[in-house]
């Protein structure tokens, strides 16, 4: 009897070896064009502001004037440091301060007066009769003037004495100049030390118990006869640092006594000078 159905085709057992055909590559995806960036944030006044000023554009013209405003800013503040670091009166005591400065008057007014003096001399040359008379007396007492400041005449007047004492090697000869020194600032119109006038070109040498004045020995006590105004000349050696607490510090004692008069009779024998000639014709 015939079998109607169809014949089963026997499985094949090595078609689960054959390899699966591959599956066809999937087309990419086309790239679409990048979406446009934001737009920039809006910048605010005060970060405009600052962008603009910074970073700093400095022209040269600027930088030049920079710095010479910074030599000179510095210049001045060490001038003004050197200044009050050097001043020698910033210890002093004011009542100090106050002496120094009526000292300053005192020697404005000197030098007025020697004006006035002068002017009035020259006023008299001008309005006398008998101007040959008058220049000789001017000549006269312009002569006893000059006979005074170079030694060679006496003078009496108000001033000081003023007496070093101490130990010889307690006192040394540039002390002694130191109070010429003081006193001619001062104002002094003649000076004696002990028996020796002392003069513009006076010399000291030596030192302790061998001090010499223009090759004269002195000895301790050293005395010295001051013709000058007496409130001028006594503060003087009294000032901060000044003879009077020099000598101190030495063991030395400086006294001061103003008196009405006080008479410079030590002489000096006149000098023809060697070289120097008048200029006036």
């Amino acid at each position: 009897m015939s079998n109607d159905a169809h014949p089963q085709t026997p499985e094949n057992p090595d078609d689960d070896n054959k390899p699966t055909p591959a599956t066809p590559a999937t087309p990419a995806t086309p790239v679409t064009p990048e979406t446009p960036a934001a737009p920039e944030q809006q910048l605010t006044g005060r970060q405009r502001l600052a962008a603009g000023l910074w970073p700093p554009r400095v022209s040269r013209a600027q930088l030049i004037v920079a710095l010479l405003l910074f030599v000179l800013g510095l210049g001045l503040a060490i001038q003004v440091r050197s200044t009050s670091d050097n001043s020698a009166l910033r210890g002093a005591r004011q009542e100090d301060l106050v002496r120094i400065l009526d000292e300053l008057d005192d020697r404005t007014q000197r030098l007025e007066d020697e004006k006035t003096r002068l002017e009035s001399q020259r006023s008299e040359l001008e309005s006398s009769s008998d101007q040959a008379e008058e220049a000789r007396k001017q000549t006269q007492e312009k002569e006893r003037q000059l006979g005074i400041l170079a030694g060679t005449v006496a003078a009496e007047g108000p001033g000081i004495t003023l007496t070093v004492a101490g130990a010889s090697a307690a006192v040394e000869s540039d002390m002694l100049l130191d109070a010429i020194q003081e006193l001619r600032a001062a104002g002094a119109e003649a000076i004696q030390i002990n028996d020796v006038r002392v003069v513009a070109d006076s010399y000291f040498t030596g030192a302790g118990s061998d001090i010499e004045i223009d090759g004269t020995k002195v000895t301790a006590p050293y005395v010295f006869k001051v013709i000058g105004k007496p409130e001028d000349l006594e503060p003087a050696l009294n000032i901060p640092g000044g003879v009077v607490q020099t000598l101190e510090k030495e063991q030395a004692t400086a006294t001061v006594a103003r008196s009405e008069k006080i008479v410079v009779d030590a002489l000096r024998p006149a000098k023809r000078p060697d070289y120097a000639q008048s200029s006036s014709q």
